[in-house]
């Protein structure tokens, strides 16, 4: 009976990153086909520019998580700041249920907060104020009306450029705001917060209103490793995939 749920964030797949892409659908075929659920908590795509583009490695990979969807095993997202485009269509190929920005799910009795990350970075302004206005279904609208090929190549640029904004700002604003995830922790009444994002893997002690809590920090894949969370009914603990 299957019973491990699993959580990964932050693979960036894409074309040039072949080696990624074979590892995912390896741990697809091997690891998540025999676990319950699995909970992808965004950026699952380097980019995506909508759901109408099937350039290598989409199909691939849309097949491989319907094989693992139709096999029994639950796949949920949330989306990143990477692939916040992902709908219906998406959905409906793949397999895969779309949760909120912030879901929270019940694990023996324990309600756990699952999100990307990104709205925790609440110090980086810019990025924020992006978020809201690529948020909208105006600007969403906007985006999606233009032809493919336009959106391939603005996709390309905006990768380009989000890597030398990034080298510019401090690594502290890129992170999560600390008084942010006791907020969002007790306004969600969870103990237990999961999220990606910030790439920066880890288990982190806290305490909201006298009570014990934690903060995991899933781990970005890379060319030469891999790692999921996995619940296995009483403890997490994380595997190398």
């Amino acid at each position: 009976m299957k019973q491990d749920i699993l959580f990964i964030s932050d693979l960036h797949i894409s074309l040039e990153k072949t080696e990624i892409t074979r590892r995912f659908l390896d741990f697809l075929q091997h690891r998540a086909a025999k676990a319950k659920a699995l909970y992808i908590l965004g950026d699952l795509f380097d980019a995506w520019i909508g759901d109408d583009d099937n350039t290598p490695p989409n199909k691939a990979i849309k097949r491989a998580l319907k094989a693992v969807s139709d096999n029994g095993t639950e796949i949920f997202m949330i989306q990143g700041n990477r692939d916040f485009l992902l709908g219906e269509r998406f959905c409906v190929e793949s397999g895969i249920r779309l949760l909120d920005e912030y879901a929270v799910i019940d694990l023996n009795g324990q309600p756990v907060l699952l999100t990307h990350g990104d709205l925790l970075c609440t110090d980086d302004l810019p990025y924020q104020a992006f978020r809201v206005k690529s948020h909208s279904q105006e600007w969403q609208q906007n985006v999606l009306s233009k032809p493919l090929l336009l959106r391939l190549l603005a996709a390309r640029w905006y990768r380009l450029r989000s890597f030398w904004h990034k080298r510019k700002k401090q690594q502290d604003i890129m992170d999560v705001n600390p008084q942010t995830v006791i907020e969002v922790m007790r306004k969600h009444h969870c103990t237990t917060l999961i999220h990606g994002h910030t790439h920066r893997p880890a288990i982190h002690s806290i305490v909201i209103d006298n009570n014990p809590a934690q903060r995991i920090v899933l781990a970005d894949w890379k060319k030469d490793s891999g790692e999921c969370l996995c619940w296995d009914g009483e403890a997490f603990r994380c595997e190398l995939v």
